[in-house]
């Protein structure tokens, strides 16, 4: 039985890797640290929002055959309007990959550093991080390859060991399993924990896995008999992912020591409680988290500029490959070297923030258009439950945009 499940796991894994990276990571570690278990039951919200919305863009690339940015471009009809969209969606998508993809690796370069320590080569006065390049090249080779099935297999992969290595230290730390129940189930907001609420919602409910999800969908499964299957995938899947995530904050919530920034921290705040297997298996989860966000970030802006643009071709196409080599190839020059893209990444922030409740509101809007969809348009319950995330998409929106100019 359990064979036959994960014979049937694919897309939604990598969705599962795609929103569980460096930043989710970090985020849920401060969460537990300062906010204990209260505030497991906004993750637990965040998986509900991510599943309904991904069943969605799954159920969309399956029957239409084609990617989320390829039906928005066919649907929009008002010529200004998709141009608009167009330019919104590949500057929050390619632009905003290409500055957050320096995090993403030096995330996995953190797992590494704490179990081998630092490996920098200082030249004319520069340090440089010889791990990103290795990521880097993991990346590369796994990306260039460009059979969707290897891919899949190698993700799947990682996804299961950063999963295990999580939940393995959350383990370690023996909490209190009624109390986190509690956490989980009854919705707490302790003093200053607003932001921390909303920035677990806005780390795990992401646009770009809408697009991502799409396109990986129809690379996998061709019929509309596979859309139960796809709905399965992305059910267990982001369940999965939520675990890790939830892990993440119950480990955290064991350290009694308030100075944690980072999971790079709560690895060593860890070792001298329960051991150096907790760092370990904590290293080896961020590594994995950093290095599949490195790899399915590139991948989604390419299939996003690929719809966007109307190419034709697949994984190994010229245009494909040029997208995702540029993204990677930034983000291991600005994690090697340390440089932040400070402005890039604020107008990447400005556009996400604009995309999430747009690309929320288009996507309900194109799932109740029968001429796409057929018999597979949403059910009035499904609708219910995507206006609820619409309305929250907009807030957090909102909010990403006024954090970026410093209103908040």
């Amino acid at each position: 039985m359990i064979k036959n499940i994960f014979k049937n796991i694919g897309p939604g894994t990598l969705i599962a890797a795609a929103f569980i990276g460096p930043g989710t990571v970090t985020l849920c570690t401060l969460a537990g640290v300062n906010f204990g278990f209260n505030l497991l039951w906004a993750m637990v919200l965040s998986i509900l929002a991510t599943i309904i919305l991904q069943e969605m863009a799954a159920r969309l690339g399956i029957i239409s055959q084609k990617g989320l940015s390829e039906v928005i471009r066919e649907e929009i009809k008002i010529p200004f309007l998709k141009q608009l969209v167009t330019i919104l969606i590949l500057a929050a998508i390619v632009v905003g990959n290409a500055s957050y993809e320096a995090g993403n690796i030096s995330g996995g370069i953190l797992g590494l550093e704490t179990i081998f320590g630092e490996f920098r080569y200082n030249f004319n006065g520069s340090s440089i991080n010889f791990m990103s390049i290795v990521i880097g090249i993991i990346a590369f080779i796994l990306l260039y390859i460009g059979n969707y099935k290897f891919l899949e297999k190698a993700l799947i992969a990682l996804v299961l060991i950063m999963s295990l290595s999580f939940v393995i230290t959350a383990m370690i730390t023996r909490p209190n399993l009624l109390e986190v129940m509690k956490g989980m189930f009854i919705p707490k907001f302790p003093e200053k924990s607003l932001l921390t609420v909303i920035g677990l919602i806005g780390t795990t409910v992401v646009p770009y896995n809408l697009f991502l999800h799409a396109s990986l969908v129809k690379e996998r499964w061709k019929h509309k008999n596979d859309v139960s299957m796809a709905r399965k995938d992305t059910i267990i899947s982001i369940i999965l992912g939520g675990l890790v995530s939830l892990a993440i904050i119950i480990s955290a919530a064991a350290i009694p020591s308030k100075d944690i920034l980072n999971a790079a921290d709560l690895a060593k705040g860890l070792a001298p409680l329960f051991g150096d297997f907790s760092k370990y298996f904590l290293a080896l989860g961020l590594f994995a988290a950093g290095i599949t966000s490195a790899i399915t970030a590139p991948l989604a802006a390419a299939y996003v500029a690929k719809g966007c643009l109307g190419w034709k071709g697949n994984m190994k196409s010229k245009s494909f490959r040029m997208v995702w080599i540029i993204i990677l190839f930034l983000g291991v020059l600005f994690s090697s070297v340390g440089i932040k893209p400070i402005e890039i990444i604020k107008f990447a922030q400005v556009a996400n923030g604009m995309l999430l409740p747009i690309i929320a509101g288009i996507l309900l809007w194109i799932m109740n258009k029968k001429n796409v969809l057929g018999v597979f348009v949403n059910t009035k319950t499904q609708n219910f439950l995507g206006f609820i995330i619409l309305a929250i998409s907009i807030f957090l929106g909102a909010k990403g945009i006024l954090k970026v100019f410093n209103f908040i």
